[in-house]
């Protein structure tokens, strides 16, 4: 590793290939690239979902979308795509290429990338020697001898290279107009935001970390019953049903945004809410961007995306399957999720809205949040649900 290189580095390219959730996991370290160095330009080089993150998040100058062959997301499409994504690449001109991964995935397809390109710096973890794909290759001590929170795991890459910052929470600008425009429609709605409220959103892009909806309709009418608070609903095109379902099979009254926003009106409504609910995705990363308190259904397929450095409840039930890594059950029966009793969810979102009333202030570089990281505790549920459920009491940063 040759720090004094790294310092020298001014136009930055940042690959992360997956998807929303990922790439906001990545702002704290993209931040410490940027501010580390005078007059540095990053570009961020991601999918489809993480690359439509780029104009929210203000380290990022620029953006190139690329739907990589060795991303399970990815349709098939023409070699000669990729033969044009290495030309382009080379005509930026870049001086350094940080490559984000999980420990599960391999860098060593974007590492060659970039050498084809001719980007003079290549960082990034990697189990196997990469010889000269890399030119600093940090081994990859996950997960044989560690864990760590997906956060903790890119500012640590983004250290090896001498880059730090002193905000280290996750990154997402709402638009002004987004803003306006989510005040003025909860209004139309006839939600009184000096009152609480709830934000619900059941949908993931992976089966696996979906919350029954039969059991979302009952945390639903418990919130209603127990607070006699409005309810919302948020979700993509493709979970209109899905959240259609939930209404249909609840007793109380709700208002639902499914299908209507874009990426900004999500943000911003979740900026505006008191404490959202939802699965381990791309919006509980907003959410703890934004600093709204969340409680998180979280599917045990993995440990490192809990809610970063925001209130929060994780909840869970504990299974022999965890860390499966899987987007379809693959005993078919999600247990990790359907034996979270509802009960324990409501408790849990009235113990947030409890905890942060009225909300702080707007957290921000200059007043960021201090975060010690927090050990996971199990709590015992009443006697009538004998099945155990963990919760932890805040944002974990190392498991």
């Amino acid at each position: 590793m040759s720090p004094e290189k790294w310092h020298l580095a001014r136009n930055i390219l940042c690959i992360r290939l997956d998807y929303l959730g990922d790439v906001l996991m990545c702002t704290p370290a993209i931040r410490a690239l940027k501010e580390s160095g005078a007059d540095r330009n990053i570009t961020l080089l991601s999918s489809a979902s993480g690359a439509a993150a780029a104009r929210f998040v203000p380290e990022i100058d620029s953006v190139i979308e690329y739907a990589a062959p060795w991303m399970k997301s990815s349709a098939p499409h023409a070699p000669s795509a990729d033969l044009q994504i290495v030309e382009a690449l080379r005509a930026r001109q870049f001086d350094a290429a940080v490559i984000f991964t999980t420990y599960s995935q391999n860098p060593l397809p974007s590492a060659m990338l970039c050498y084809l390109a001719g980007i003079p710096l290549r960082m990034a973890y990697c189990h196997e020697n990469p010889y000269q794909l890399l030119t600093d290759w940090i081994r990859d001590p996950e997960p044989q001898e560690t864990i760590r929170h997906e956060v903790k795991r890119q500012l640590d890459l983004a250290a090896e290279a001498g880059c730090t910052t002193g905000n280290k929470r996750l990154s997402f600008r709402v638009p002004e107009d987004d803003s306006r425009w989510a005040v003025h429609g909860l209004r139309e709605m006839g939600i009184d935001q000096a009152r609480p409220w709830v934000l619900l959103h059941p949908g993931a892009t992976a089966s696996s970390r979906r919350y029954p909806p039969e059991l979302w309709a009952e945390v639903a009418d418990g919130l209603a019953q127990q607070l006699r608070c409005p309810l919302l609903f948020t979700g993509g095109k493709d979970e209109i049903a899905l959240v259609e379902h939930i209404r249909r099979s609840m007793r109380c009254k709700s208002h639902s945004l499914a299908g209507m926003l874009d990426l900004g009106k999500i943000g911003a409504m979740i900026s505006q809410a008191p404490v959202m609910i939802s699965g381990n995705t791309g919006p509980a990363h907003i959410a703890a961007a934004v600093g709204t308190p969340i409680v998180d259904l979280y599917a045990l397929t993995n440990p490192q995306h809990t809610p970063w450095n925001v209130p929060s409840r994780v909840l869970y039930h504990d299974v022999p399957c965890r860390n499966c890594y899987k987007s379809i059950c693959p005993l078919g029966e999600n247990v990790c999720l359907t034996q979270i009793d509802p009960f324990h969810v409501i408790a849990a979102a009235i113990d947030l809205l409890d905890a942060n009333r009225p909300r702080s202030a707007a957290i921000g570089p200059e007043n960021p949040i201090v975060h010690e990281p927090l050990q996971a505790t199990s709590v015992n549920p009443p006697a009538a649900n004998p099945l155990p459920i963990c919760s932890w009491p805040d944002s974990v940063v190392g498991l």
